[in-house]
């Protein structure tokens, strides 16, 4: 018996796989960069920040690798 879904072509599920492997990827990288950010970091926005990279998938990671890690740094 094949398993296969005969109206969906393999590279559909090629692709699919691909992108939650990317945006899995993507969060992961942002909890190891704010992990090692924590230190500099209120324990409250780590947290905060914890939480949006999780429970927003792909515009979470980004918004922290983009402005997020800039955010606790003072600036002299």
């Amino acid at each position: 018996m094949d398993a296969t879904n005969p109206l969906m072509p393999a590279a559909y599920d090629l692709v699919w796989s691909g992108l939650a492997v990317v945006v899995l990827g993507l969060a992961v990288w942002a909890i190891v960069s704010l992990c090692r950010s924590a230190g500099r970091l209120s324990s409250t926005f780590v947290l905060v920040w914890a939480i949006v990279i999780l429970a927003v998938p792909v515009l979470g990671p980004l918004s922290w690798l983009a402005a997020g890690r800039r955010a606790g740094v003072s600036r002299t």
